[in-house]
């Protein structure tokens, strides 16, 4: 994280992402070699996973929506997501 992340209020994500059927083991090889592989201004904050139902909510937080596309493009292969805005 960046100082920046601190010197700035980010607008908070809820980020729903549905793992595509048999990607469950092949996202986290994925993961464990290259990380969450975010772009400069997107950040991470927590995660919960739902292995039973192949489901993954992730609270992220930035200033510039138009990240969450180039973040998206690493991952479209292996999950489908949904971002909702937290008021």
């Amino acid at each position: 994280m960046t100082s920046q992340k601190y010197s700035e209020k980010l607008k908070k994500y809820m980020v729903v992402e549905r793992f595509k059927p048999n990607c469950f083991e092949q996202i986290y090889a994925r993961y464990n070699v290259r990380g969450r592989m975010l772009p400069e201004g997107l950040y991470f904050l927590h995660s919960w996973v739902n292995k039973e139902r192949n489901i993954c909510f992730q609270l992220m937080e930035t200033n510039d929506q138009a990240l969450f596309a180039v973040w998206i493009e690493q991952w479209q292969d292996l999950t489908d997501f949904e971002i909702f805005p937290i008021d």
